[in-house]
């Protein structure tokens, strides 16, 4: 599928923009389309048209091109058996709480968040920027790191000893942040690029030469998703908290203090999933759609979970409570 055919829904109606304008080219237009897209270095240069052209931006930088559709296939598959094992342990969770593992194998070893899963998370989302066939990172690559950070927020890492679960810990802590900016890094010349597209037309004086009336913005201004931002900090807060009580115990201060910030990164992400699957819904593509409820839909699943537990925890407190109440009347 080329460029044309696959961002044709995106922007649709847009007949004097330099996407139309690129679309008339054929080949040719499509590989100018793949350099905008894949700009990762836009160049202002002077004008003199102050009237049609006050600004004018070309793409400094090259592309090496597109990896084969297997690779593409790959990534899906990944992303595909991420998403079943993080619904499967959910559900289990759900089920019996706590479970740790299938057949002695153990739980981290199986989430998209564990030690042995979170670096081909990585791997993937640091070559994204290359990866558009079958499961192109560019558009779908937030619903992984929806997935690992739901997985961080999740599943608890196992260790027999401190100081190997201050090790796993730091290492998903590591994960989350480096995944974060490896996705700003694909995404963030996409929606660029796309922007350049919809509302620039060519200069002709170069292939990517634009004229523009207002300036270029990194990420374009309709898309409001960014990997590293509030939802990943506090995602990272909240595991930290997590290694601190783990390491120098669970006070009550610290025990409430882990949930809240457990809590707030759970907000933020529904929050995230809520806004993607709105975004995605409202350009189309049913992919897209798919892919985001089906993350989405995992998100608030883990939610409900939390909030089961907790009514249960707080149910069982208030039952403790009043049989302690019996006994000190009965006492008196």
């Amino acid at each position: 599928m080329s460029y044309d055919q696959m961002l044709s829904p995106l922007l649709e109606g847009r007949s004097s923009s330099a996407w139309a304008s690129s679309s008339q080219l054929g080949l040719g237009g499509d590989a100018v389309t793949r350099q905008i897209l894949k700009c990762t270095r836009w160049q202002l240069e002077e004008t003199t048209d102050f009237v049609t052209c006050p600004y004018h931006y070309y793409c400094d930088s090259s592309y090496p091109g597109d990896y084969p559709s297997a690779v593409g296939g790959l990534v899906a598959a990944f992303a595909a058996y991420c998403f079943v094992a993080a619904l499967a342990f959910t559900v289990l969770d759900l089920v019996r709480s706590g479970a740790a593992g299938v057949r002695g194998i153990k739980r981290k070893y199986l989430v998209p968040s564990g030690p042995f899963l979170l670096p081909l998370v990585l791997l993937a989302l640091a070559k994204g920027q290359r990866v558009n066939a079958v499961f192109p990172l560019a558009q779908l690559g937030p619903a992984l790191l929806l997935l690992l950070q739901a997985s961080a927020l999740a599943f608890r890492n196992e260790a027999d000893g401190d100081i190997r679960y201050a090790v796993l810990e730091a290492s998903t802590v590591s994960g989350v942040l480096h995944a974060s900016l490896y996705l700003d890094a694909v995404v963030l010349p996409y929606y660029t690029g796309l922007e350049a597209l919809r509302w620039s037309r060519f200069s002709g004086e170069c292939a990517s030469c634009l004229c523009r009336m207002e300036p270029l913005v990194v990420g374009g201004t309709a898309m409001r998703y960014r990997g590293l931002s509030k939802t990943a900090l506090a995602i990272i807060f909240a595991l930290c908290s997590r290694m601190v009580c783990r390491i120098y115990g669970e006070e009550r201060l610290s025990a409430w203090t882990r949930s809240a910030l457990e809590g707030v990164g759970w907000v933020f992400v529904a929050a995230d999933a809520v806004y993607l699957v709105g975004w995605v819904s409202a350009e189309g593509g049913a992919v897209g759609v798919a892919a985001y409820g089906m993350v989405a839909g995992l998100v608030f699943l883990c939610v409900f979970g939390k909030v089961y537990r907790f009514l249960a925890w707080a149910e069982s407190r208030q039952s403790q409570w009043k049989s302690s109440l019996c006994c000190h009347s009965s006492n008196v």
